[in-house]
């Protein structure tokens, strides 16, 4: 892969395996989400979807994500059109909103495991729907 792909290659011209490579793994945008009608602000919700492995915060069934979860956003350069239903610390939303990729990202940092030392990842924060909890009762502010 070209050394800092990201900040010389338009979205749309990436490859599949330099696309891949911007989610940081996360699992933010795989939890339950809701828009604030009044402001139109999204808040998250400590409920993953029920594709998120926990210990991993990957998807379970990533190429079948779309069929098995309809609701499942697939990211596209056309969805990054309106790029506010992801985490704002999203490569995907930052690099389509002409800002860097933080220094904990693993493409900067070369570490996977700098996502979860820099306190970014939903390990250990979130729970699965199989437990039965509100979404709605389940709010959280530490994702933006």
């Amino acid at each position: 892969m070209n050394e800092r792909f990201w900040e010389t290659t338009p979205l749309t011209e990436l490859t599949a395996e330099q696309w891949e490579s911007l989610c940081d793994g996360c699992g933010k945008c795989c939890l339950e989400k809701f828009e604030d009608e009044e402001t139109g602000n999204i808040v998250y919700s400590r409920v993953a979807c029920a594709l998120l492995d926990l210990k991993t915060c990957r998807c379970r069934h990533y190429a079948d994500r779309a069929r098995l979860m309809p609701d499942c956003v697939t990211i596209v350069p056309q969805v990054l059109a309106w790029p506010k239903w992801l985490p704002e610390t999203c490569a995907y939303r930052l690099l389509a909103e002409g800002k860097p990729l933080p220094s904990w990202h693993p493409l900067v940092s070369g570490d996977p495991d700098s996502v979860l030392e820099a306190g970014q990842s939903v390990f250990g924060r979130v729970i699965g729907p199989e437990t039965g909890e509100d979404p709605l009762m389940n709010l959280i502010d530490w994702i933006r």
